[in-house]
Parts: C-alpha cells; sequence; structure tokens
C-alpha cells in the first residue's frame, strides 16, 4: 500500500468521522435547549447552563465544520 493511498484512507475516514461528529452533537445541542426550556420554570440556572451547553455544543460543531472543510481532498474525489 503506498503512502499516498493509505493518506487518502484517513481523509476519507476523517471525513466520514467528522461528518457524524457533527451531526451527533446537533443532536445533543437540541436535546440540551429541549430540556432548558422544560427546566426553566423549576430553576432558571439550570435551564441557564444547559442553554449555555448547547451554545458550547453549537460552537464545536463549527470548528470540526471548518476541519472538514480545511481536510485536502483524497486522490479518489476527484
Amino acid at each position: 500500500m503506498s503512502k499516498s493511498i493509505a493518506m487518502d484512507d484517513v481523509q476519507e475516514k476523517l471525513r466520514i468521522l467528522l461528518d457524524y461528529w457533527i451531526e451527533h452533537n446537533s443532536e445533543h445541542e437540541k436535546e440540551f435547549r429541549y430540556w432548558a426550556d422544560k427546566v426553566g420554570s423549576l430553576s432558571n440556572a439550570v435551564a441557564q447552563q444547559l442553554r449555555e451547553a448547547a451554545s458550547k455544543m453549537a460552537a464545536a460543531s463549527a470548528e470540526l465544520m471548518k476541519a472538514k472543510q480545511a481536510l485536502p481532498e483524497s486522490k479518489e474525489r476527484h
């Protein structure tokens, strides 16, 4: 196996992982916001922390998207 083929494999695997992580984070973000709305009348402090966690999850997803965009195209995808 040549080095360029191995790097293509790594790039493709990472591309798949990045897609998965971004989607997974999005699901968590939505769930955090759902529970923040649900618990808001019980505890403003808890709701605020859940919203903060959701915002940080969205920020993490944005960074993962930047990583995906910066990932070079593999030779197979040209």
